[in-house]
């Protein structure tokens, strides 16, 4: 209960309650307790001819307790959450999301002992409602990706819960400047690489906080590293971007999980990115099947749309003559995706024809120039 004393110059309100900061210190202890328990992630090498005297690697996410790149988000969130008084005992977290995002708070939430409300679009895969649910979470489903945010911030009013709002905070509950970052731990693996300061690091943007993250680090240490970030269809960042545009939009919802958004979110962070890049579709899903053939490890669509770009940005190096390194990401698995992106099925009824894109990325591993003759 609030202790309230009186004196004749002053109100002293002490809302300090001895359970719950007993409550709040073994929340932030378990959550921190889970990073302490996880090893890093491995940066992997996708194979290129050596003769090109150029290194790419896959910074690979997928490894986390909850199988993605937001499992990072997720714990900074919480951390950020908590340390807040945001987030109370016994009372909801509520997260607007495109599912891996939802996964990950559904574990930290169940590791704390907290309800979570997922509110998602009904395109989200079965598999990621699935693991929601698996962690303890429930799943609140809506038409279209734009009506989560109001959706959530009414059920988080509700409820008395708090709305987490990873659109918002992504960019100021990390790091930026190290503590383990996933900037900081990209260049301490490259530190015995022919090419320890990669000349491009390719960052997709859900939130836009990862992007954020990298480009803040890279700035604060000085490294000569550009930041490049792709943008997949129906979605408006790539326009904000170019246009200087905050009030750019999507009136639809990109197919690629995880990656893409309707507006212009607050954690995205046009001014810290170098380069943008426009990624059909079909490319993405085309560059996760020549993941699997290459490394043997299928992976979510957003991946692809990083593998994609990081391979242009490749054939431009080759093609000026430059040596040196380029990183993207591996965000999720692929078996969350396997009645998607890796059905036949999916995406003949979704009319993408990804055969192109895959025979023009074969040809470009072989040896072969960047095609330029493909869908635009």
């Amino acid at each position: 209960m609030a202790a309230t004393t009186l004196s004749s110059s002053t109100v002293d309100v002490d809302r300090s309650d001895a359970a719950y900061r007993a409550w709040l210190k073994d929340a932030v202890r378990k959550v921190q307790a889970d990073a302490n328990r996880s090893a890093d992630t491995h940066l992997l090498r996708f194979p290129l001819p050596a003769d090109w005297g150029i290194d790419l690697y896959l910074k690979d996410e997928s490894t986390h307790p909850t199988g993605s790149l937001k499992h990072r988000l997720a714990r900074s969130l919480f951390l950020y959450g908590l340390c807040n008084g945001w987030i109370r005992p016994g009372k909801p977290v509520i997260e607007a999301s495109s599912g891996s995002t939802a996964v990950s708070e559904a574990y930290f939430a169940q590791l704390i002992g907290v309800p979570f409300i997922a509110v998602m679009a009904k395109t989200t895969s079965r598999a990621k409602i699935e693991l929601i649910e698996f962690h303890g979470g429930s799943c609140h489903l809506v038409d279209n990706a734009c009506e989560v945010y109001e959706v959530s911030a009414r059920l988080a009013a509700e409820t008395g819960g708090h709305y987490m709002d990873q659109f918002t905070y992504a960019e100021r509950a990390t790091d930026w400047r190290g503590n383990n970052n996933i900037a900081e731990s990209i260049f301490a693996q490259l530190r015995l690489e022919p090419y320890p300061e990669p000349a491009w690091i390719v960052a997709t943007a859900g939130t836009g906080g990862t992007s954020a993250t990298i480009a803040r680090y890279v700035h604060y240490q000085q490294f000569d590293t550009r930041i490049c970030v792709p943008d997949p269809e129906n979605s408006c960042f790539f326009e904000g971007w170019l246009g200087h545009d905050p009030d750019a939009g999507c009136p639809t919802s990109s197919r690629i999980e995880g990656i893409g958004r309707p507006r212009m979110e607050p954690s995205f962070v046009p001014g810290a990115i170098d380069r943008m890049m426009k990624v059909p579709d079909a490319a993405s899903i085309a560059a996760i099947r020549v993941l699997e053939r290459a490394l043997g490890k299928k992976a979510g669509a957003s991946t692809g749309t990083g593998l994609w770009s990081a391979l242009r940005i490749v054939a431009e190096m080759r093609e000026h003559g430059e040596r040196g390194s380029v990183v993207t990401l591996i965000c999720d698995p692929g078996d969350r995706y396997l009645d998607k992106y890796y059905s036949d099925a999916w995406l003949a009824e979704h009319g993408i024809e990804i055969a192109p894109h895959e025979r023009a990325l074969e040809s470009f591993l072989a040896g072969n120039g960047w095609s330029e003759a493909l869908p635009a």
